[in-house]
Parts: C-alpha cells; structure tokens; sequence
C-alpha cells in the first residue's frame, strides 16, 4: 500500500472514511478484498506469498492498514513479514495501544514500514522510522504514503485536497474513486530525493502508479457510519492500468470490547 487518505471523526455521519491505493509489482500474487475463510470476521485482501494483508476491517470496528518506508538500499533479507502486522491486529482482539505496544518490542525485526491501528474510539499510527513513538489521532484528515505520517509529498498534498472535498459529498463515491486514479507526474524539481533513480521517483510520483513490472494494483474505498455500517469497495487494476474487477461488500459492524 502506497497512498492512504484517513478522515478520523471529521464528519459528521461517517466517523471513519479511507481511501488507499495499494502499489506492488505486478508477479507478486495476491487475492482481492473477501471475508477470510480462516478469520470469517475479517474482510481484506491478501498477499498470497507471506499470507498478510495491506489493509483490512473487522467485525468489531478494527481496522488495520500498512504502507512500506521507502529507503533504497537498507533492506533486511530476513525481516518479518510487514503485512502480517496488518493481520495479526485484525485477527486478534487487543486494544490498539495494547498491540502497538507489543509491535514496537520487534520494530527492528522489519523493514521500514508506518501501521494504522484502530477501532470505535481511537485510531493511531505507528512507524519504526523516525521518532518510533505512535501517534494517536486527534479527529482530522491525514495522509500516509512511503514516509512518516503527512510528508508533504506533491502526491500526497494533491490528494488530500481532493480526499477533503470528496467527503463533503458522502455516500457519492466516485469523486475518491477519481482522486486515487490521478496519474499526473510531478515535475522533477518538485519531487522527493528517496534514493531511487530519477525516472523511478517520477514515475512513484503519482497518486496512480504505472509501470511495465510495478504499478497500482488496487484502488480502495472504506466508509464506517456511526451506526457501525460498513462498506468496502475495492476495485483492481492489471497491468496496463485497466480496470480488472471490482468488490463491494458492506456488513453492520458490531460493538465488542476489545482486550487491555
């Protein structure tokens, strides 16, 4: 997952709204967003090589989303499995502040990644980049791509403003759809220095990324009501950047107490 857009209680009906494009090479094998055979209270894609996910909700108003830390050159051969931090929270029943707790003992067990964890009352971040303190969110937008939370990444400044004015127009879906399809590149003197070659930060510079090996994969949207509805709309994407298939599913979440 490489761009997520979070509205956290910043509007008045739909306490939690995500929209998150996920970008990964196109031979990594994966299954579309559906509720797991193994973990039936949890709707989520899933990465068919290491068996995690990018991003996900459960039943009881958990959810979980992850993005990688972009740093070339400092990766660990052996590292666990970042999307196993994505499933584990969302499997399990501890509280957000709990599990993080537990992640940051292991934080340098993984490559670079920031995590979303929350439920009904509370939603925080956590990186084990930079200060490697979570970050427990205030009601607000935010946005989270390949660096720490609200890097003001051109991409990630464009579509928060667009993320922003979408929300006004709830349920209407298709104007996040349309932010999250942006493939504008940014021009070369406004781009990041992440220490890949030029020609990859440009073409990473999009909110949609295309490439002949590497681009979106999936475009998701997830909106939460305050009475617990929950929809998730996940559209894939192949490797020409064409509209694949398409998932929606929507269930009325439940209201259970999550462990200390």
């Amino acid at each position: 997952m490489c761009l997520i857009l979070i509205a956290w209680q910043a509007h008045a009906d739909y306490p939690l709204v995500v929209a998150a494009n996920r970008d990964e090479f196109f031979a990594r094998p994966s299954a579309a967003a559906a509720f797991w055979p193994d973990a039936p209270r949890v709707l989520a894609g899933r990465d068919l090589e290491a068996g995690g996910t990018w991003l996900g909700v459960a039943h009881e108003r958990r959810f979980a989303a992850l993005t990688n830390y972009r740093e070339a050159g400092k990766t660990l051969t052996d590292g666990r499995s970042r999307g196993a931090l994505v499933a584990d929270f969302l499997t399990g029943d501890a509280s957000p502040a709990s599990y993080v707790e537990a992640v940051a003992r292991h934080a340098a067990d993984y490559n670079g990644f920031n995590l979303f964890v929350g439920d009904d009352r509370t939603l925080g971040c956590f990186s084990n980049r930079g200060a490697s303190q979570p970050r427990w969110l205030n009601p607000g937008i935010y946005g989270l791509s390949n660096h720490l939370l609200d890097t003001p990444w051109p991409k990630l400044a464009s579509a928060k403003a667009a993320f922003s004015a979408a929300l006004a127009g709830l349920p209407a879906e298709a104007p996040f759809f349309e932010l999250l399809a942006d493939r504008e590149i940014v021009a070369d003197s406004h781009l990041p220095e992440t220490g890949v070659p030029l020609e990859w930060e440009r073409i990473l510079s999009a909110v949609f990324v295309s490439s002949e090996n590497y681009g979106t994969r999936a475009s998701t949207l997830l909106f939460r009501r305050r009475d617990g509805q929950t929809t998730l709309i996940e559209r894939s994407f192949d490797t020409g950047g064409q509209t694949a298939g398409e998932v929606r599913k929507s269930f009325q979440s439940s209201l259970i107490s999550t462990a200390v």
